[in-house]
């Protein structure tokens, strides 16, 4: 049975076919000038989605709840969300799918599904693309996203260099004789490899004015900053899952749905400033979004593809 399912995996690896693109960290202002978002007539993500959660390395309870709540936020009523709410920022997606086809535009309904836990360091602690692969393989492969998350003393190609994070697809398995392709998400925990470049604004910026960091909502720096870069790939997924959705640019390193904005989080934001952002009066700790559970979130901006322009909550 073992040696079985080692085939299988190895077949699989073999067969899977990746389409990446990169989550990098830029303060508010560089490199901005774009086109409008180019649609390359490929599928979006569309219908009931599941998302998975596979945790790879030491993780708190604490530290799951804060993604998982951040994951059931984007499908919750904006209704049940005091305003501005995470659900209204993700509501954007829907301006892509309407241009997409505006007679019978297509919708994306997701839904948390498992976590899967690997505490155990079960591939080491610096992840080749084909392990990230084979970690994203452990969840569904049909009408899902994996999400992969590394714990802070994990790395993987390109973390803390030039990325916080990508999403790719990959050939799933064979379901009564029709090939399924699956989109994944990689994120890492950056609180003590580059807290200042992927973690910021609540961390002193790596390079560009030095400003004062902000308070993390949910006082945990890396994993507040893991939603910041995980909203990100989350937006690029939905509307280029498989790399002939909308984007500028090339195709291996494209500006997506909210990479286009790179370090606006609020009106009035400039280089070292992420924008007037919402003070919680209790805690000090900076906002934008609600969540459930009582959750706050700071949320990138989004590429409005109806104004082609930079669209914030608040």
């Amino acid at each position: 049975m073992a040696n079985s399912f080692t085939f299988v995996l190895k077949l699989f690896l073999l067969i899977s076919v990746c389409n990446v693109s990169i989550a990098s960290r830029m303060l508010a202002g560089q490199d901005q000038q774009f086109q409008v978002l180019e649609y390359h007539k490929g599928p979006l993500l569309t219908g009931k989605i599941s998302v998975n959660l596979i945790w790879y390395g030491k993780f708190k309870p604490s530290q799951r709840a804060i993604v998982a709540d951040f994951i059931s936020s984007l499908s919750s009523s904006s209704s049940t969300q005091p305003p501005p709410s995470v659900a209204s920022w993700w509501k954007t997606t829907e301006k892509y799918y309407r241009l997409a086809n505006s007679k019978k535009p297509s919708s994306l309904s997701l839904n948390l599904g498992k976590q899967i836990l690997d505490e155990n360091y079960s591939l080491g602690k610096s992840l080749s693309q084909k392990q990230i692969l084979q970690l994203a393989s452990k969840g569904e492969q049909r009408n899902a996203i994996s999400i992969v998350l590394t714990a802070s003393d994990v790395t993987f190609d390109g973390f803390c260099r030039n990325k916080c994070g990508f999403h790719g697809s990959a050939n799933g398995a064979v379901i009564k004789g029709k090939s399924y392709k699956f989109a994944y998400i990689v994120v890492g925990n950056s609180d003590t490899q580059c807290p200042g470049y992927c973690a910021w604004p609540f961390h002193q910026p790596q390079y560009g004015p030095q400003t004062p960091p902000l308070i993390a909502p949910n006082n945990d720096v890396g994993m507040d900053g893991v939603v910041i870069n995980l909203a990100s790939l989350m937006a690029g997924t939905a509307t280029n899952p498989f790399g002939s959705g909308y984007y500028q640019g090339p195709a291996e390193a494209p500006l997506e749905a909210s990479s286009a904005c790179p370090g606006v989080y609020a009106k009035g934001a400039y280089p070292g400033y992420p924008g007037d952002l919402l003070v919680d009066p209790t805690t000090g700790a900076s906002y934008n979004a609600h969540g459930t559970n009582g959750r706050k979130f700071v949320l990138p901006a989004f590429y409005d593809p109806s104004t082609t322009s930079c669209s914030t909550l608040v």
